[in-house]
């Protein structure tokens, strides 16, 4: 499908206001195929009347036009309040035709957005890991506006200049169907020159928007890492990074203007050429009597009412390509498939009992390095597994496939007995918490960060949960209690405060399995002990699967999985594996918790 169909289909739930837009459109257009004539009749009846001008009266009547003896003066002022009319009128009909179509263009505008920001909240995280977010993001903000570009400066305006195009061209054929054959010579040049610069201009505008992102990527990065850049002090440097980035958008909406303007010139060229063929031979036409000197007036009112639409023609048609260029970018994303997604038949899952299984589970990111490697496991409900080992190791990985963030490329994940890919991934998810390194919070409040697992919770659910993770003291101590607002990611919270809201948002979701990567490494020894506390309390009844670089904090669990190069190297309790000195020893002796 072209992506002009696609674009298209984001229109068809309006037709009722387009309907009602392209009549008021069409009135709009034949009200100003009128405008020329009351000119016409001044220069042909009414200025030849002034050799009857007599004291400072007009005597001479236009009955044949009026139907009535009015004297010239008054003609001239009637003619001229039927021009105002006849624009007040254009203008009010055009005021009302721009209005629906605007609101069109919004509406659809918004149905993109919203598919936008769904498919990207609904694709995996391996499509989102080779992506800048900044880019997914100015696609969705600014991409998607082609969206009314084609509506409101294409379609809409496709449809009008067409209008006046045909409308023009028939009264100028009647008139005098030599001098508009004349006129309409410079077509070809016209429909050349769209075709020579339609493929530049998509190139170019699709250049813009890459560079554009490019420039938001470096904003965003630079703005959130502030305080690294002003440690360091790498002020200057940024600055330089930003002005290459801004300097190559420059550059290149610079080659977009100069061949927009190029193109224009070219056009009105043509444009230029055929007038000046036409009134020559218009004149010619006047001196041996073809068409009256009025007529020729008319004419070349009409020639330029010709020509305005062949101009807005050509730009909308290069407006297109820009706009192109943008809905290219945004069906990129809507038609990017989902590589996890539930198998036919995928049946929900009520209440899990939290036994895990890998089996023979192979992974890989690329296929440049595999990740895991034949991992064989098994996890019993209720259990508590530490998962240790050096950098790259695999352990955030095989964490990130209970959730089904990603999907093994060989073997399979079982929940309960059940394969991951048959159980519907809302309700897999329903029945997992996670507490993160560094706990994500949103620009909100405390209690709706407390309750973005389950919205619909109490406020007696909420202080219960902020209770049992030991958040409640500090959250009261805040200006506004539970309805202060937490700053950007969280930023006017501690890091242990933080930590202890996404424990308070992991007891209020009570789901029977906890996955917690990191969940202390960021913190102090003291709020590390404390948090650890508040961890046990949660991980109690629940099958917990933690990712940690500091051994000392999970040496007694009832079992530690050792990952050496995405394979399992050790299980077993922290003493055991201690004693055996292979590869927990190692970690443990060398204080390797790095990574």
């Amino acid at each position: 499908m072209s992506i002009y169909r696609r674009v298209f289909t984001y229109f068809r739930p309006f037709w009722g206001p387009t309907a009602w837009g392209l009549t008021l459109s069409l009135i709009t257009t034949l009200l100003g195929l009128l405008a020329p004539w009351p000119f016409k009749v001044i220069v042909d009846e009414l200025l030849p009347g002034a050799a009857h001008y007599h004291d400072g009266v007009f005597t001479r009547t236009i009955a044949p036009i009026f139907g009535g003896p009015f004297d010239v003066k008054a003609s001239v002022a009637l003619l001229a309040a039927g021009l105002i009319s006849l624009h007040l009128i254009n203008g009010l009909l055009g005021l009302g035709t721009a209005y629906l179509f605007i609101k069109v263009g919004l509406k659809a505008l918004l149905r993109l957005r919203t598919d936008l920001f769904t498919t990207l909240n609904n694709l995996s995280l391996k499509f989102h890991d080779t992506r800048r977010s900044t880019d997914s993001s100015f696609r969705v903000a600014y991409d998607s506006q082609s969206l009314q570009t084609f509506y409101n400066k294409g379609f809409t305006n496709i449809f009008s200049s067409s209008l006046a195009l045909v409308g023009t061209l028939l009264i100028m054929l009647k008139m005098d169907w030599v001098l508009t054959l004349m006129a309409m010579g410079v077509l070809p040049f016209v429909i050349w020159a769209l075709k020579h610069f339609a493929g530049r201009i998509r190139d170019e505008s699709t250049a813009i928007q890459e560079r554009e992102s490019a420039v938001l990527t470096t904003v965003q990065e630079g703005m959130s890492s502030i305080r690294v850049v002003q440690a360091f002090g790498r002020e200057n440097e940024a600055v330089e990074d930003f002005h290459q980035q801004a300097l190559a958008s420059l550059r290149a909406n610079l080659r977009l203007n100069f061949t927009n303007m190029w193109s224009s010139l070219m056009v009105s060229t043509c444009m230029a050429l055929g007038t000046a063929l036409m009134i020559y031979v218009g004149t010619l036409h006047v001196l041996d009597g073809r068409l009256t000197l009025g007529g020729l007036t008319v004419f070349v009112s009409y020639l330029a009412m010709l020509y305005t639409p062949i101009q807005n023609l050509t730009g909308v048609a290069w407006a297109l390509e820009g706009a192109a260029a943008g809905a290219t970018r945004c069906f990129e994303i809507l038609d990017a498939g989902d590589d996890v997604k539930d198998r036919p038949g995928a049946q929900p899952i009520a209440k899990a009992q939290g036994r895990f299984e890998f089996r023979g589970v192979n992974f890989s990111y690329n296929s440049d390095r595999q990740i895991l490697k034949d991992i064989n496991l098994v996890i019993e409900p209720g259990e508590s597994v530490a998962f240790v080992g050096g950098t790259g190791a695999g352990k955030s990985t095989l964490l990130s496939l209970a959730p089904r963030f990603y999907d093994p490329d060989s073997g399979a994940v079982l929940l309960d007995g059940h394969d991951l890919r048959d159980l519907k991934k809302r309700s897999l998810r329903d029945q997992i918490s996670i507490v993160l390194q560094d706990t994500l919070l949103f620009s909100t409040t405390v209690k709706e960060n407390i309750a973005y697992g389950r919205p619909n919770a109490t406020d007696a659910e909420i202080i219960e949960a902020a209770r049992r993770a030991q958040a409640y003291d500090f959250i009261m101590a805040m200006p506004k209690g539970f309805d202060s607002p937490v700053g950007e990611r969280g930023g006017q919270l501690s890091g242990g405060q933080r930590q202890r809201i996404g424990i308070a948002r992991a007891f209020l979701k009570n789901s029977p399995i906890i996955l917690l990567d990191e969940p202390t490494s960021a913190l102090d020894p003291a709020t590390e002990g404390a948090i650890m506390e508040t961890l046990t309390e949660l991980m109690r009844g629940r099958t917990t699967l933690i990712i940690t670089h500091r051994l000392a904090t999970v040496h007694n669990l009832s079992r530690i999985v050792v990952m050496e190069h995405g394979r399992v190297a050790e299980v077993g309790k922290g003493p055991e594996l201690l004693a055996k000195n292979g590869a927990y020893a190692k970690l443990y002796r060398a204080g390797n918790f790095g990574g």
